[in-house]
């Protein structure tokens, strides 16, 4: 992965993260990694455990963010939460899947788009 694209992705994944905290979820574990890969965010919304994915785009020009959150990678996420439930020794009653999508536009600004239950 170049630089730019690494600074984007953290850029996208700071604002994902402010988003979530301003809607009163904690976060728990921030680009938690193993040898299968990483899982962006880890937070507790109430009682639920929330896997977060992020995607960010520098605009539309190639679909929406949430667009390359395909079947492979929600069941490389579903093994990464498992592997993590496993490691930290967790019990949640419940699991929650989320997709966060950063999209900064041309004008400037934002738009970040917060799909609960994504899979």
């Amino acid at each position: 992965m170049t630089d730019a694209r690494q600074l984007v992705g953290a850029w996208g994944e700071q604002r994902a993260a402010d988003h979530l905290l301003t809607a009163g979820m904690v976060l728990l574990d921030r680009n938690w990694r193993c040898r299968a890969g990483e899982i962006d965010i880890i937070a507790r919304d109430g009682d639920v455990l929330v896997f977060v994915e992020v995607k960010t785009r520098r605009g539309d020009a190639f679909g929406a963010p949430v667009d390359a959150v395909d079947s492979r990678k929600t069941a490389r996420l579903r093994q990464l939460a498992a592997q993590w439930l496993a490691e930290s020794g967790l019990r949640p009653t419940q699991v929650r899947f989320d997709v966060v999508s950063v999209t900064r536009r041309q004008a400037g600004g934002v738009r970040i788009e917060h799909l609960r239950n994504a899979f």
